[in-house]
Formats: structure tokens, sequence, C-alpha cells
């Protein structure tokens, strides 16, 4: 899967990106939105009207809020609220019908849980297929707060150590070793978890099994296993760490920036890799499609060791009916998609913490989108 280059998206800013946005009517004519301050011409937003709700996923929080204030900015009669209650939550309020769509860091499950098959029960209130379309890439920071430590580097096996409470001090040797000449202060380290179901958890769990298998061997999913002080949502962890000398946790890039916490590069076993775009996108390269169609699921290996590559990442999905039951709400849904989907709304994300789709897989949620009814 070729990535594009993001240092040369790093170029554009958040502003300039979402100024590109003109709204355009259900024919695609040109609407009252204006150019770049550069000059450069305006990509047309088509526009619906009407109300969307949503909800789930607070690690793609930032990233839709941003989608959402364009995509409003360019079409004045559509309204998209967003909910951003934790993955599992907005999968519920799907299947209950109680959203038009649902943001999921994990795709539905299509084994058998609790009696239950989400890919299944999903179909059953569609009366269609539902999608898993992937929207963000959010790459999953290993967030602390230790003054006086500006470089850290973990490996699986220390992480997995720390977050299941075998390593319990900043000076330990497990994590000297890895570190020669830092400064590690004897500081007890204080854990943070995700208190509430959360795909960012399930991702994170995953990337331990898959990593650090030997010394993380409870099964990944949205609830967590390991040991530490829950807190709700990512702002909830993020703020945890911030306010507590000490603290780790993982939580996703924008919500450490936002922050100001340290973020540990991350040695899985070709070299220290510091968390950027460009790290994020070698390592979505390896990524293979896990779906059908246009049910665009992706697997991520955790434990590439490809240098240079950043392994913890998660993948937002918006969760969507192929055919809707009301054809409004599916016109409404496929304009606000479009353009949450479109190369200048994804280039701005990475001002935010967040990495573009790549090229590739872009155009396939495209094609996914134009196919919804």
């Amino acid at each position: 899967m070729k990535i594009q280059r993001f240092g040369q998206l790093a170029t554009i800013t958040l502003a300039g990106s979402l100024a590109l946005s003109a709204c355009g009517s259900d024919n695609n004519t040109s609407g009252s939105g204006g150019s770049t301050g550069s000059g450069s011409a305006t990509a047309a937003t088509e526009c619906a009207e009407g109300t969307l709700n949503s909800e789930g996923s607070s690690a793609q929080k930032n990233a839709i809020e941003e989608a959402i204030a364009s995509f409003q900015e360019a079409c004045e009669g559509a309204t998209v609220n967003y909910n951003p209650t934790g993955s599992g939550a907005g999968i519920k309020q799907f299947l209950a019908g109680q959203v038009d769509f649902a943001g999921s860091d994990s795709a539905l499950k299509k084994e058998e849980k609790d009696g239950k098959v989400e890919t299944a029960e999903a179909e059953k209130y569609c009366g269609s297929p539902a999608w898993n379309l992937p929207m963000v890439t959010g790459p999953v920071a290993v967030s602390y707060n230790l003054p006086g430590v500006d470089k850290l580097v973990l490996t699986p096996d220390v992480i997995a150590n720390i977050f299941n409470g075998k390593v319990t001090t900043w000076n330990d040797a497990s994590i000297a070793k890895i570190n020669s000449g830092a400064k590690l202060p004897s500081t007890p380290i204080k854990v943070f978890f995700r208190s509430d179901e959360s795909g960012t958890t399930e991702n994170f769990t995953k990337y331990l099994a898959a990593a650090a298998p030997s010394a993380w061997t409870a099964e990944p999913g949205k609830s967590w296993t390991g040991k530490g002080e829950g807190k709700e949502k990512s702002s909830g962890v993020a703020g945890a760490v911030q306010s507590t000398e000490g603290g780790i946790t993982y939580a996703e890039w924008s919500y450490a920036k936002d922050n100001k916490l340290g973020i540990a590069q991350i040695d899985n076993g070709g070299g220290p890799v510091e968390l950027t775009g460009e790290t994020v996108g070698k390592a979505i390269a390896t990524a293979e499609s896990d779906g059908e169609g246009n049910d665009l699921r992706l697997k991520l290996d955790y434990a590439t060791k490809e240098p240079g590559a950043y392994p913890i990442n998660l993948v937002t999905y918006e969760i969507v009916c192929s055919k809707s039951k009301d054809p409004a709400k599916a016109q409404l849904t496929k304009a606000f998609l479009k353009h949450f989907s479109s190369e200048e709304t994804q280039a701005a994300l990475e001002e935010i913490g967040y990495a573009p789709l790549p090229d590739e897989v872009r155009t396939k949620v495209a094609t996914a989108i134009d196919a919804l009814s």
C-alpha cells in the first residue's frame, strides 16, 4: 500500500485547509464558500439539509469536531451532532437505532460474544449490511508526566509490565537498561486507564498481546484488565496524568499534545521510534484488508519490527448502514462523510494530532461512500 508523504502534508495549516471547503448544492454547483488567502482553488463540498446524530469513539472527538465545524460552515442547512461517549457506547446506540452512525476504534465484531454477533445485529437493524469505513488514523501515545525526563524509550515488555503492575518505580532496572544516561527518579509509577468501554483500550491491549505475549497474557478487549486507576474517556486519563507526577497512560496523540505530556519512543525490535505522522504512515502501510467489498475493516500489524514504523495505532471507523431506511438521512450522511474523508479535511488533521488516511485507503473510502444509499 502506497502512503502519501506526511512531511508534505505538515505544511498545510489547519485554518487554510478548512477554508478550502465551499458549499455546493445537491447538483454540485458552487455556493458561498471562499478560498484560501494564498488564492488556491476551493474544493466543493456537497451539501444536504437536515440533522445527523452520532456517538462513539472519544479518540476521534477532536478530529470529527473539526470536520463538523468546516462542514456546517459550508452547508448552512446541515447539523451534525457527535457525542464522544466511547466506542462501546456508540455501537450500542447504533444497534439500538438511537444514532445515525457510530464512531468506533474497532470494527464491528464478526465473532459471537455474550450470545450476540455485532455484524449480525447491525444487519438486522439496518435491513442491509453495515459497513466499517476507516476515517481517522489515531496514534496511541504512551504518555507520561516525569519532570526532567524529556526522552523516554520503552519496549513492549516493559510497557506491559508497567501496566500490569510489575514495574512500579521509574528508576526500575528494566527501564534504566533501555534509557542509558537518563536521570530516572525513584518516583512511583501511577497508571491511569480508561474506565469506560473503549476502542482505545482494545487497540492498546491488542498491541500488548501481539508485541509482548509473554508479559501480557490477558485477552484484548474494550474493558481494561490491567492495573491502575480508572478515568472516563480520553480526556479523563490525559488530564489525570497531567496533574500527577509519575503518571502514565495510553491516550490518542491529540490528547497527549493538548495536555503537553511526555510521549515515549517505542522500540518494537527495530530501534526506538518517535511518534510522528510519517512513522505512523509507515506502520499503517503494513495493514491488511480484513473486510469484503465496501466493508473496509483493516488488520493492523502491532508486532511490526519495521524500522521507523510507530506500532501503537488505532483506526476509527464510522459505522453506517449500507442502505438507509431514510433517504434524506442517507443523503446527508453521504455529504458529511465525503467532506470528512476529503483530501483537504484529512490533511488538516495532522495539525491536531492525527495522521491522514493513506491515499489508497482514502480512495476506497470514497468509493464506499458513493455506494451508500
